[in-house]
């Protein structure tokens, strides 16, 4: 089951975090993988007895480039994982600046948009192709405005795609990760996040790239042939409601603040 045997294989951002977890379990599947990163991934690339190759995701030129490399190294491309991504900037929506929405919809979104244009006349009818969104893509979150703008982009192209590329039985699906146990969260200013991670995800920790990657290997395999144009929430529960961890200290809160809980319970 899940077997990726005699596939090809293109991930990007593979040098660490998602990417790096869902290269090296493709390959103990059965794929030949090609990584791409703007940040050093041969060691990774060796891991995974695979190709890298240094990746500015943000150029159109060079996402094609991965994707051709793909087919001159093994032959065909079968699977892409749209990955490759930056974290948000942390401001409110009346701070954003021209440059850190350029920077958001440039590597998170045309990134995505050029992984998807040119798999087209590349990957095998029956491919899958699978592109990093965000549980923030599915709802507002203060001060991560540009970031949810990627991201909800990224889950609007994900279903037109899906649409345009059934007739061949290409699949296009997204997922959309709570915070998680990578590099990029560890970054300077998500301190806060990780914190509160704790508390929204009501499974109360966070994720860990290998359970992100098992996901992927799922889409990326024949077993889920029947499954298109969806966005995958992968949060810990937090799509489902507010955590217990959030709602019982608030509830208790105010229950002090306006009632008399004795009177309470004993009005049932």
């Amino acid at each position: 089951m899940f077997s990726l045997e005699g596939k090809v294989a293109v991930v990007t951002g593979a040098a660490s975090g998602f990417g790096k977890a869902t290269s090296l379990r493709f390959s103990k599947a059965g794929a030949k993988v090609v990584l791409a990163d703007i940040q050093d991934a041969v060691g990774v690339a060796e891991e995974a007895g695979g190709v890298y190759v240094e990746t500015d995701v943000s150029k159109e030129d060079q996402v094609r480039n991965v994707l051709q490399k793909a087919v001159d190294e093994f032959g065909k491309l079968d699977i892409v994982v749209n990955n490759a991504g930056i974290g948000g900037i942390g401001v409110m929506v009346e701070g954003i600046t021209d440059e850190n929405l350029t920077d958001e919809l440039n590597i998170n979104f045309k990134s995505v948009v050029w992984g998807i244009k040119h798999a087209v006349p590349l990957i095998s009818d029956g491919g899958s192709i699978m592109n990093t969104a965000s549980y923030a893509g599915l709802f507002g979150t203060p001060t991560y405005g540009t970031y949810v703008a990627a991201k909800a982009a990224i889950i609007a192209i994900t279903k037109t795609a899906a649409l345009e590329l059934a007739p061949r039985g290409i699949r296009v699906n997204c997922i959309c990760p709570g915070t998680a146990d990578t590099p990029m969260s560890y970054t300077e200013g998500g301190e806060v996040e990780l914190k509160l991670a704790n508390y929204l995800q009501p499974l109360g920790r966070l994720a860990q790239p290998e359970e992100i990657a098992a996901l992927y290997h799922f889409l990326a395999s024949d077993d889920s042939s029947f499954i298109t144009g969806v966005a995958i929430p992968i949060d810990g529960g937090m799509s489902a409601g507010p955590s217990v961890g959030v709602i019982m200290p608030l509830y208790e809160k105010i229950c002090e603040e306006t009632l008399d809980m004795d009177d309470f319970r004993s009005e049932g």
